[in-house]
């Protein structure tokens, strides 16, 4: 593994605006940020980032908070050093999916709904952000909505399809009769799939692991 340290809570969310992590170890009990206040910040920079809470104070209460922030696990302190790099493999091994949407609440919502089912969630919000995540990233599945600022989906569908040709990717949109000849574009160009919103759940949840283990 590749490995940074920071000793704050300030100084590692400046490590995260350089470097995408994939995973990140976060003290719970620090000067100034706690590690819960410092994951939310790091969800906001990097939310396919998974975190692991260690801490000295493990409590029900405590473990509670920790995972409703969007934690994956937390760990007690003297940290099991075994445990921790099985942890590290099982975080990893979770397919990583990046969804291309503007509404970030509706984001925020499928990161949540996703992550329950064992995904990890990267977010972007317009052309160019989804361009540059898929330089940084090897997604396994990328959600792209078809009406996005400064642009149309179809663009991403190209980049994914020149620079990520592994990922599956799925066009959504909320616009059937508007964005009609957009998606059969998108699906011309390759892509795998066309879910409408407002989202059946349970389907969407269907169509990505299908596309995700074929």
């Amino acid at each position: 593994y590749d490995v940074d340290i920071a000793h704050d809570g300030p100084s590692a969310l400046e490590l995260a605006e350089r470097v995408v992590y994939d995973l990140a170890l976060l003290d719970l009990k620090m000067p100034g940020m706690d590690g819960l206040e410092l994951y939310r910040e790091l969800r906001r920079i990097s939310a396919g980032t998974v975190a692991i809470i260690v801490t000295a104070y493990a409590s029900r209460e405590t473990a509670a908070a920790a995972l409703n922030s969007g934690a994956w696990r937390v760990l007690p302190k003297p940290v099991d050093a075994a445990q921790l790099l099985e942890l590290a493999v099982q975080a990893l091994d979770e397919p990583l999916i990046l969804i291309v949407d503007d509404d970030e609440d509706l984001c925020q919502s499928l990161w949540d709904v996703f992550r329950h089912e064992g995904y990890r969630v990267c977010m972007a919000h317009d052309v160019a952000d989804a361009e540059r995540r898929v330089l940084q990233r090897d997604f396994q599945a990328v959600l792209v909505d078809m009406k996005l600022p400064s642009g149309q989906g179809n663009s991403v569908v190209e980049r994914i399809r020149k620079d990520c040709p592994s990922a599956r990717t799925i066009v959504v949109t909320g616009f059937a009769h508007e964005m009609s000849d957009c998606v059969q574009v998108a699906v011309s160009a390759g892509a795998d799939a066309v879910c409408y919103k407002p989202f059946d759940v349970a389907a969407l949840l269907k169509t990505v692991q299908r596309l995700v283990t074929t």
